[in-house]
């Protein structure tokens, strides 16, 4: 039964914050405590969005980073020292591929461009917008990640002293290098033979005991809206929208998010045509692309266990989604088909060849993830499905690694519990971690 008197016409926000929360099904406006997930109403499941007080692009001329457009992110607390992305015009790579009008946000560690996100990967965007849209409340943050997610989260929450579990697989562990040791605020729990799927199974498990606070994944606003500022930097930068965007995938979070940013910038400038997106994936694990291909508007369960030997096969192992928010509204399948997107795929060989091309054209390591967009955004382009003059948009969404390690030893998190995959069907394992860690 819909919950009647939820969703007022007219909505105090909380914290004096500048925005409401809108469901992208039925249209409920809710006030923001800072961790409100869902709808209220009885209805399927759908991603709530944000409504902005001011709907004109105002970036702040004081900042340069990502709070520089703290006007469309749902945060009461904006740090000074968060980092930025880099967008520029293309040369090597654009000339390589015949695309005058290629251009590349770089998110990762680059310091002559500007982008020194220590993590190297644009998930430090969401994170530190999900921090800054927490409440004043004692909790510990959850968060299940295959690597880069968990990474920005523990170096976020550490140099900001916010209490966090990190839960991830052992093949991701090598994403958790820093400049500086974890704070002690920060717990990591590792599933040595464990996949993603595991580590959000046993993420969900441990936040039914509090303090525990499910970080939300796609549901929670921040983490799109913080992801949402590589379109938002891009604008500024291009004076346009891009014809074209690429981005490897595995949830797909950060695509919806530039779509979401793209509504908001066109209907800011009277109306500006949505960019294509272009979203890639990695053969042999590409639940969202076979999906697409087959004309289906939800991904069946029984079919994405297929998928559990391809999950070992992949270079970008980031990317190993199995439940990645294809069907939900306003999810993947709704954001292709609004912008008359599609989903493309590489193979290991030609991901490999496109992280050499793009170090040697652009100068700069990029992760393997990128690399998929890289190769995918070439294939495109011998295909014919990109013209020659349009406007493309190459999302970078990892990068620097090697070259941050030259400029500074990393130091590698140590995880405060390991444990097998075969332990997690033991009675009782959430709440025994859960004690062990509070």
């Amino acid at each position: 039964m819909a919950g009647e008197g939820r969703c007022p016409s007219g909505v105090t926000a909380h914290d004096g914050r500048h925005y409401t929360l809108v469901c992208s099904l039925c249209g409920c406006r809710q006030a923001d405590d800072g961790l409100v997930l869902d709808c209220p109403e009885d209805h399927p499941p759908a991603l709530l969005t944000t409504d902005y007080a001011n709907p004109r692009f105002t970036p702040d001329p004081g900042r340069t980073g990502l709070f520089r457009y703290h006007e469309w992110l749902p945060v009461v607390r904006a740090p000074k020292d968060a980092g930025r992305v880099a967008v520029y015009r293309s040369r090597g790579l654009a000339g390589a591929l015949g695309l005058p009008e290629l251009w590349i946000a770089f998110n990762g560690y680059w310091p002559e461009r500007g982008a020194r996100l220590e993590t190297g990967t644009f998930k430090e965007l969401e994170a530190h917008t999900v921090l800054g849209r927490l409440p004043d409340r004692e909790l510990v943050l959850t968060v299940a990640s295959s690597g880069n997610t968990g990474a920005a989260f523990a170096w976020t929450c550490s140099q900001q002293r916010v209490p966090c579990l990190v839960v991830v697989p052992g093949k991701g562990l090598h994403r958790l290098r820093f400049p500086a040791p974890l704070d002690p605020c920060v717990t990591l729990v590792v599933i040595d033979d464990g996949e993603y799927p595991d580590a959000i199974e046993l993420a969900a498990s441990i936040c039914r005991t509090p303090p525990f606070q499910a970080e939300g994944g796609v549901k929670n606003v921040g983490r799109r809206d913080g992801l949402a500022a590589v379109l938002l930097a891009a604008y500024e930068e291009m004076s346009c929208l891009p014809s074209h965007y690429f981005q490897a995938v595995g949830s797909g979070t950060g695509s919806i998010a530039v779509l979401e940013a793209a509504r908001r910038l066109s209907a800011a400038a009277g109306g500006l045509a949505l960019p294509r997106l272009m979203l890639c994936q990695n053969l042999p694990f590409t639940p969202v692309h076979d999906a697409w291909r087959m004309g289906a508007d939800a991904l069946d369960h029984g079919f994405r266990e297929d998928y559990r030997e391809a999950v070992a096969k992949v270079h970008a192992d980031e990317l190993t989604n199995w439940a990645p928010p294809y069907g939900i509204r306003g999810g993947l399948y709704d954001a292709l088909r609004e912008s008359a997107g599609d989903v493309l795929v590489a193979d290991n060989a030609s991901v490999l060849v496109a992280r050499d091309m793009f170090l040697k054209l652009e100068g700069i390591d990029i992760e393997p993830a990128a690399g998929v967009a890289v190769a995918c955004l070439r294939d495109a382009v011998a295909q014919g499905k990109v013209d020659r003059d349009s406007v493309v948009l190459l999302n970078i969404t990892g990068g620097g690694r090697r070259r941050l390690a030259q400029d500074r030893p990393l130091v590698a998190a140590r995880p405060r519990r390991h444990l097998e995959a075969a332990a997690l069907t033991e009675d009782g394992v959430a709440e025994r971690i859960a004690a062990r860690c509070t």
